[in-house]
C-alpha cells in the first residue's frame, strides 16, 4: 500500500483525500492543517509531524500560490517525493528559484491533469497515432494560464525552448449564470474580459489561447479545441483526414456513457472510440466519477507508481514550469500590449 500526506485543507486537497479513498493500493495519510479541524484524515500541523507519525511515501501539496514553494522544499529536505499542485511557483523568479533548490533533486512532479481527462486523452491519442499527420496548431478555449498551455505544449508535442507571445485583451457583457459555488440567479449581464493569445514555438507550430473570465464554470461559452495537423485537422470530436487519393475521411470520436435510457449499468463513462478502435477506456469503472475525478485518480495512481519505481515520472516539475513561464508571458503581453518572448531557462 502506498500512502501520500496532503499539505492542506481547501476544496482541491479534499479532492486528493476522496479519490485516493476510491483507488486500490493508495491511500492519503493524512492532512497537514495550519489549525486544527475535524477531518475525514488524521490531521497534523505540522509536516514534520506527519512524516514522524504517519511516514507517507510522497507528499501532495494543495496550498494558496504563494506558500507552494516552501511546501516543496521542505519536503524535498526530508527526502520525500512531492506532486505540486498547479503552478509550482507563483511567478517567474519564483520558479527559477525552487528550480535552484529543487531541480536537481528528481523528486518533483507537478498535478496537472488536463491531458488525462478522458476526452483529452482521447484527442492526444489519435494526435499521436499520426491521424491528421504532424501536429502544426493547437487552439484552446476552455481553460486557463497553464492549464491551457499543457494542453497546446502537450498535443503539439512541444519542448521548453523559447515560446514567442502576442496578446490582447477586451471586455465585453456576458451574464454570468454559473460560478463553483453554484447557480447565481442573476440574468443581468456582468464585464468579462477575454484574453487571446498566439504563441511561436519555432519549427511551424504554434498555439492560439482564447480565455475569458470564468469559462470553466460559465456553460454560456463553448469549450473549444483545435489540433490542425499536415495531413487533417482534429475539431472537438470530430476529425477530418487524407484518405485514399481523393478521399476525405471524416469522423467521430464517440464517448459510450452508460446509465442512459433502459441502460441499467449505472451512470459512468465507458470508452471512447473512433471508426471502432477505442481511443480512451476508464481506468475506474463502477466509480461514477466525473472525467475532473478520473484525471486527478489516474495522476495520483501514476504518481504511486513512479514513488515505487514501476512507472515514469507523471508530470515532472520542469513541465509545471514551462507552463507557467509561458501563461505569465500571456499575461505580461497581454498588459503591455507588446511580443514577450520567453527565454531559455534551467530546466529547459
Amino acid at each position: 500500500m502506498t500512502s501520500f500526506a496532503v499539505v492542506g485543507a481547501g476544496w482541491r486537497a479534499e479532492m486528493f483525500w476522496r479519490i485516493a479513498d476510491g483507488l486500490s493500493g493508495l491511500r492519503c495519510a493524512g492532512a497537514v492543517v495550519r489549525s486544527p479541524r475535524e477531518l475525514p484524515v488524521p490531521t497534523y500541523t505540522s509536516l514534520s509531524a506527519c512524516v514522524a507519525e504517519a511516514a507517507p511515501d510522497f507528499v501532495v501539496t494543495a496550498v494558496p500560490w504563494p506558500a507552494t514553494p516552501s511546501v516543496i522544499v521542505e519536503a524535498v529536505e526530508r527526502g520525500l517525493p512531492v506532486l505540486a499542485e498547479t503552478p509550482p511557483a507563483p511567478d517567474a523568479a519564483g520558479l527559477r528559484a525552487l528550480w535552484t533548490a529543487v531541480g536537481d533533486s528528481g523528486l518533483v512532479q507537478v498535478a496537472e491533469q488536463y491531458l488525462l481527462m478522458p476526452s483529452h486523452a482521447a484527442r492526444a491519442a489519435a494526435v499521436r497515432a499520426g491521424l491528421i499527420g504532424t501536429p502544426t496548431q493547437v487552439q484552446v478555449s476552455s481553460t486557463h494560464q497553464y492549464h491551457a498551455v499543457s494542453l497546446i505544449r502537450g498535443l503539439l508535442g512541444a519542448g521548453r525552448g523559447p515560446v514567442r507571445v502576442r496578446a490582447t485583451r477586451s471586455t465585453a457583457p456576458l451574464v454570468d449564470p454559473l460560478t463553483r459555488n453554484g447557480w447565481t440567479d442573476d440574468p443581468d449581464p456582468k464585464p468579462a474580459t477575454t484574453t487571446i493569445a498566439t504563441l511561436d514555438f519555432g519549427d511551424g507550430r504554434s498555439g492560439v489561447y482564447d480565455f475569458t473570465d470564468n469559462q470553466w464554470h460559465n456553460q454560456l461559452r463553448f469549450r473549444r479545441l483545435l489540433v490542425r495537423g499536415s495531413h487533417g485537422e482534429l475539431r472537438d470530436d470530430e476529425l477530418i483526414r487524407l484518405g485514399l487519393p481523393r478521399t476525405l475521411l471524416r469522423s467521430a470520436l464517440v464517448r459510450r456513457q452508460t446509465g442512459y435510457d433502459l441502460d441499467l449499468d449505472g451512470f459512468d463513462t465507458d470508452t471512447i472510440t473512433l471508426d471502432g478502435d477505442v481511443l480512451y477506456r476508464n481506468p475506474y469503472p463502477g466509480r461514477r466519477w466525473s472525467d475532473e475525478e478520473i484525471a486527478i485518480a489516474t495522476l495520483l495512481d501514476a504518481t504511486a507508481a513512479w514513488v515505487r519505481g514501476t512507472g515514469p515520472a507523471p508530470y515532472p516539475l520542469a513541465d509545471g514550469a514551462q507552463d507557467h513561464l509561458v501563461a505569465l508571458a500571456i499575461e505580461e503581453a497581454a498588459d503591455t500590449d507588446r511580443t514577450v518572448t520567453t527565454g531559455v531557462e534551467d530546466w529547459t
